[in-house]
């Protein structure tokens, strides 16, 4: 059976996970691509990535997605589609959000998976680059759930 998760259970997930699908156009295609990502407040996410084609692209066409998805049990899944729009950071506000975009993934790999991580590289395949660090938002316009039982 499929049913639909309400505001409150969609924000849910999000907040307790970091892991989702970026989807974004480039050149009239989607593309999606893995993200670690952090739930900052009701309407944001914040992200980071190097300067390459995705950041090319989002600045290019700013409406973007996400989905997020977790199996809570063995007949349960649940699924939370984001649309929203990305904006880049710079300066102190880049580096406050990195920072609490960190923070907050250290967290929640304690809370649920019972390991400590000390930075970025711990939980992130981007350990060392020579290009440059683009920290983003991505402002929620709107979100939808599901929910899928057996």
């Amino acid at each position: 059976m499929i049913t639909n998760l309400n505001d409150s259970e969609c924000k849910n997930l999000l907040a307790n996970n970091y892991i989702g699908q970026l989807g974004y156009i480039y050149i009239d295609r989607p593309f999606v691509v893995p993200m670690t990502y952090f739930f900052e407040k009701e309407d944001i996410i914040i992200g980071y990535s190097e300067d390459g084609h995705k950041t090319k692209s989002m600045r290019d066409n700013r409406k973007v997605s996400l989905l997020v998805s977790e199996k809570a049990d063995s007949n349960v899944c649940n699924s939370v589609l984001v649309h929203g729009f990305y904006e880049e950071l710079s300066g102190s506000e880049a580096k406050k959000d990195l920072h609490e975009f960190s923070a907050g993934i250290k967290e929640l790999i304690l809370k649920k998976e019972h390991k400590e991580v000390n930075c970025i590289g711990d939980f992130s395949h981007k350990k060392e680059t020579k290009n440059t660090t683009i920290v983003f938002r991505i402002r929620i316009d709107d979100l939808t759930g599901k929910k899928i039982t057996d």
